[in-house]
């Protein structure tokens, strides 16, 4: 074993512990090579000695030249700093954090004329809105593609040149749409002219309302179309739009469940301490975490937390479904640690229900089960449409 893994192991094995917490491998200049969290950090950490050549863990120690871990209170801590870590020093070993490959979020660029798309992972610095976590990428490919085509919204590339009706021309000139979708009318046409950036700013809203649950616009134009080919017996073709349509509406239904998921994700929660760590107290509004304290322990400590939550939740906030890039992914991380320890909403009260004491009532015991059920069934993809077969999560011989 080469000397300076060695001295690492070394000192992993002379003052590492088994508690919760975060650890960090660092370069030869000090850079952030690694991040990872586990609940016995000792354990998790001498298994990178251990790593077989060509493992990922091995890899990551060959190249280390100091390790560093701190504890936290808890896993949940842990998974909370493991991922501010990550989203603030994007270590090289690093993969987008924790990615769900069964998972998709619908895009809605801020571009000046934006584009609908599917992505994998909501990310960059941009500021597009994402909607979502949606199961089904096939599923919901075929959602932007019938909510574009119905708005006449465009999916060509970035990068395309835009001429819209408004712009200031020195040569004004008649230009042909750039595809195909452009000549059959499925495109309102904002690369020749064919609108301007008003009017083409509408069919955005629209779509953006429809994504919220706040609209059904997308729905009734289909609708139209559908009644309009059944009077002209295109009955093929109105059976198309009669099948589109009918998943249109399970994913809108989806989407309504998915708000309810997020109006449920406002809460207090409890988490107690492990490995000798302080019992802390979250609150949480719309899957977000507003503010972490340590669980109080006098009526003092508790009075002052529930002014603290009453500020919180005073503030006026939308109620829309879109979300920036972090806010989604720590929705991501907060309903996923709720889907896999269920067991954890029992120290959580509904912000709704918050008493001077903090005790379970029936009304928090029904809470806590209405977001269970909600969580489960966001997990399963649009109701009545089959979600895509989830890919295998990768595995790290590391983990963390």
């Amino acid at each position: 074993m080469d000397p300076r893994v060695t001295t690492l192991l070394s000192h992993v094995r002379a003052h590492a512990e088994n508690r919760p917490g975060v650890y960090r491998m660092l370069g030869p200049s000090g850079e952030l090579l690694y991040v990872g969290k586990s609940v016995r950090v000792r354990t998790r950490l001498l298994s990178y000695f251990r790593a077989d050549d060509g493992e990922k863990a091995a890899e990551i120690i060959s190249q280390a030249h100091q390790v560093e871990w701190e504890y936290t209170a808890s896993e949940f801590a842990a998974l909370l700093h493991e991922f501010r870590l990550i989203k603030s020093h994007r270590p090289l070993y690093n993969v987008q954090h924790k990615r769900d490959r069964s998972h998709c979020f619908l895009q809605l660029t801020r571009e000046a004329v934006p584009r609908l798309r599917v992505v994998g992972q909501p990310g960059g610095t941009g500021s597009a809105e994402y909607f979502g976590p949606f199961r089904g990428r096939h599923t919901m490919a075929e959602v932007v593609r019938a909510v574009s085509d119905l708005l006449e919204l465009r999916d060509c590339p970035s990068d395309t040149p835009m001429r819209l009706a408004d712009q200031i021309q020195l040569f004004p000139m008649k230009d042909d749409p750039r595809c195909m979708r452009g000549q059959t009318a499925r495109c309102i046409s904002p690369c020749a002219g064919g609108c301007t950036q008003a009017e083409y700013l509408e069919r955005v809203a629209l779509a953006r309302a429809f994504l919220n649950g706040e609209s059904d616009r997308p729905l009734v134009i289909l609708r139209e179309r559908m009644a309009m080919a059944a009077r002209r017996l295109q009955f093929e073709y109105a059976a198309e739009l009669r099948d589109r349509a009918e998943r249109l509406e399970h994913v809108q239904s989806w989407i309504v469940e998915l708000g309810r998921t997020l109006r449920r994700l406002s809460l207090v929660y409890t988490v107690q301490g492990q490995g000798g760590g302080e019992d802390r107290t979250y609150v949480l509004r719309r899957g977000r975490i507003r503010a972490e304290v340590p669980a109080p322990q006098t009526p003092e400590e508790q009075a002052a937390l529930e002014a603290r939550v009453r500020d919180i939740f005073s503030l006026p906030e939308p109620e829309a479904i879109g979300l920036r890039a972090q806010e989604a992914q720590e929705l991501m991380l907060i309903a996923k640690w709720f889907r896999m320890h269920p067991e954890e909403l029992e120290g959580t009260v509904p912000a709704s229900a918050r008493t001077g004491s903090g005790e379970a009532s029936e009304e928090v015991g029904e809470a806590r089960a209405a977001l269970a059920r909600t969580l489960e069934r966001t997990v399963e993809g649009p109701g009545g449409v089959e979600a895509d077969s989830p890919e295998p999560e990768p595995t790290d011989a590391a983990g963390g």
